[in-house]
């Protein structure tokens, strides 16, 4: 009888790997695994799962991955509780995995739900759920299904913003460390989402179609919208994909004078407890604009750094002389003399207990 079983499950196996002979989902399964080449092998991977396309397409060539190197992944869904059938949306994420001998742990959202920002705060906790999850299976590795469309969405949502250089190309990282001291991993977010349309649709017949993306009230529907049209008339995706990709070029200079700036003038009093130096501040405005989020993330517990307005207020802070002490996200920054401490709430806490 187990022989039996064994052979069946050899045959599954078998059968997903013969996926890779399509053209086309082999031309996607090459794509990732050039994305991932960067990350650490030998260790637990996690990734999240929606039910959605891109993330089934996700699934399905980890699973290949996982069946040619052994590697050992997590698949995780969380089920926010925010709509009626979301409980059914993720049993259907579940047996959809199955498919492909795939198990898929289900978190529930327990607490209170939110009535107004919802995709926003629905979406900090998700990935705050998932970092809690995988932090007591000491996985360092998640994989999200982010693709070019993404991509393209991000940069039009950040430009209402009014973001900055680095808003705008935040999402075009194919592999992304000591976020919240995990690795963020997004193999397909150079991959058109029609393609892994294709893929979802040819392996697993189906997948959960989320009825929010139709609802006009949320901001990245209407910005879905928007691009579309600019699209009918004429905007040119490769093109744009160029000049997010040139703007990533820059990005990366200016990220190299931050390291700088942080590693000349900044001391580790202990791993959450950093000092500034007065020559920190003595850089231009962006170096230190960024160098202060970096470090507020750094020491910081939340999953989201500050919004730049309140980066820009603390810095002027900061300048001024009357300066003595300020809280932000988490942390507590003081003044020392002619330089700054900043440290986490946490830990002050922990040593008031004691």
């Amino acid at each position: 009888m187990k022989r039996k079983s064994l052979n069946v499950k050899k045959t599954s196996h078998k059968e997903i790997l013969s996926y890779l002979s399509d053209v086309k989902i082999n031309k996607i399964y090459e794509i990732f695994k050039e994305n991932i080449k960067g990350i650490k092998k030998n260790s637990y991977y996690s990734a999240a799962i929606s039910g959605g396309p891109d993330s089934l397409a996700l699934a399905f060539l980890l699973k290949c991955y996982n069946l040619q190197t052994s590697q050992k992944i997590r698949y995780i869904h969380v089920d926010h509780g925010l709509k009626e059938n979301s409980a059914l949306e993720a049993k259907k994420a579940e047996n959809l995995l199955k498919k492909i001998d795939i198990k898929l742990k289900i978190i529930k959202w327990k607490g209170k739900k939110p009535t107004s920002n919802i995709q926003s705060i629905a979406r900090k906790n998700r990935y705050q759920i998932i970092f809690n999850f995988i932090k007591t299976k000491n996985i360092n590795n998640l994989f999200l299904g982010h693709n070019f469309d993404d991509l393209i969405e991000n940069f039009f949502i950040r430009l209402t913003r009014g973001s900055g250089l680095d808003g705008f190309v935040s999402f075009n990282t194919k592999i992304l460390e000591n976020f919240n001291k995990k690795v963020i991993i997004r193999p397909l977010i150079n991959v058109d989402k029609s393609e892994l349309l294709y893929l979802t649709k040819k392996i697993f017949r189906s997948y959960v179609n989320d009825n929010s993306n139709k609802n006009s009230q949320f901001k990245r529907v209407r910005i879905r919208s928007i691009m579309q049209q600019f699209k009918d008339e004429g905007l040119d995706y490769q093109k744009l994909k160029k000049t997010i990709f040139n703007l990533s070029d820059s990005n990366s200079s200016i990220k190299f004078y931050v390291n700088r700036n942080i590693d000349c003038n900044v001391t580790y009093l202990s791993k959450n407890k950093l000092l500034l130096s007065k020559f920190f501040f003595e850089q231009p405005s962006e170096i230190v604009f960024r160098s202060i989020k970096a470090i507020i993330m750094k020491v910081s517990t939340n999953y989201y750094p500050p919004r730049g307005k309140k980066i820009v207020n603390l810095i002027q802070s900061l300048q001024s002389d009357n300066f003595k002490k300020s809280t932000l996200a988490g942390c507590i920054i003081e003044k020392l003399s002619d330089s700054i401490v900043i440290f986490s709430e946490k830990r002050s806490k922990k040593l008031k207990t004691v």
